[in-house]
């Protein structure tokens, strides 16, 4: 492992390994109170962010070691057109470890392949959140126990919500996982991750809008928040913000061991009376995050290069997969900002001639 940029990037085996850590650091929390002493993570945060990026933080400072970064794209070079290449190659410089969040999908993709050092993904735009997805499965198997045969629903934003499409590619690997996928039409998974992810694992699934009807057979429900930063049209936002409220009415239709998880920040869509309730787990998938991270972390400092040299901030260069002029349909992918990136695509299917942006994972026309 060199960083960490898709949950799809690690085995069951290396999943298991971190939460196994993950689960010794919650036990024995001073045994691992000096294991980054001396090490630097950067947090360049040019998104908005409460949990992720003080839970990095929080992370570092109990393993020992210390942070710098920024909280806000606009106290940084970007402002004055720095590509996130050259932001990379220069924090590389100065910290051990990195972990990005950004607007642009697939800026931590090319941070990865243009660093020195490992490099995290925090959330990219509505593509990719895997350290969240580490946090789901650890909650989800201290709490049930296991992360196989389970029947998961996923209710909300299942269109623009990357801790869905990160969860759903994680658990896609696990026996006896079914999917229930609850959102209005204009919100609904992403048709690439059914057929490429969930099909091509025989993941059964449903898709419905109904979340009365779906909870009496769910293991686990996965509340999501509609994300409005993610609309081009405010209207519509203001139309499907409230679609779907859990309510402890709504949770009179679950099964009594049923869990509740929510990356978090949640508007309206879980009442508050809703935290009352033992099967309310998003706290606790907030801490566990933190416990994750610090799993993650170690993995990552104890597999990188000791050590930069003048040629390891050099650029790896990037290679295309299709020739021609097929560019990105998507406009929020990082293609369109940083130009020589327009023509890198990769052949998913070999048979259906499906290819896909290696960033942003959008279809190429």
């Amino acid at each position: 492992m060199n960083g960490l940029i898709d949950i799809a990037e690690l085995s069951i085996e290396e999943l298991d390994s971190l939460m196994a850590v993950a689960e010794d650091i919650i036990e024995n929390p001073e045994k691992y109170q000096d294991s980054c002493k001396h090490k630097k993570l950067a947090t360049l945060f040019f998104e908005p962010s409460t949990r992720t990026r003080l839970s990095f933080e929080a992370a570092m400072h109990e393993l020992g070691g210390s942070v710098i970064g920024f909280s806000d794209g606009d106290n940084s070079s970007a402002v004055k057109g720095e590509s996130v290449a050259d932001t990379a190659r220069v924090v590389g410089c100065y910290a051990d470890i990195i972990a990005m969040r950004h607007f642009i999908e697939g800026a931590p993709f090319v941070a990865d392949r243009n660093c020195a050092v490992p490099v995290i993904n925090a959330g990219d735009g509505g593509h990719n959140h895997p350290t969240q997805t580490l946090a789901d499965l650890l909650t989800i198997k201290r709490e049930k126990g296991r992360l196989n045969n389970l029947t998961v629903g996923f209710c909300g934003d299942l269109k623009y919500g990357r801790t869905v499409h990160s969860l759903c590619t994680a658990l896609s690997r696990y026996q006896g996982i079914k999917f229930v996928f609850i959102a209005p039409k204009e919100l609904k998974i992403p048709s690439y991750l059914i057929y490429e992810v969930i099909e091509k694992n025989g993941i059964e699934y449903v898709e419905c809008d109904n979340l009365e009807e779906a909870m009496p057979e769910l293991d686990i429900l996965y509340m999501t928040r509609v994300q409005g930063e993610r609309f081009e049209d405010k209207a519509e936002y203001e139309r499907l913000k409230d679609s779907y409220i859990l309510t402890m009415d709504k949770m009179a239709h679950a099964k009594e061991d049923m869990i509740v998880l929510h990356p978090l920040p949640r508007v309206n869509e879980i009442s508050t009376q809703v935290d009352y309730d033992p099967r309310a787990c998003y706290f606790k998938q907030v801490l566990n995050g933190k416990y994750m991270r610090m799993a993650l972390i170690l993995k990552l400092l104890g597999s990188a290069t000791k050590g930069i040299s003048a040629d390891a901030v050099r650029p790896t260069p990037l290679t295309d997969d299709a020739n021609g002029e097929c560019k990105c349909q998507n406009t929020k992918c990082i293609t369109h900002t940083e130009q020589e990136l327009q023509q890198a695509f990769k052949l998913v299917d070999k048979d259906m001639n499906i290819l896909r942006c290696k960033y942003c994972e959008t279809r190429a026309k």
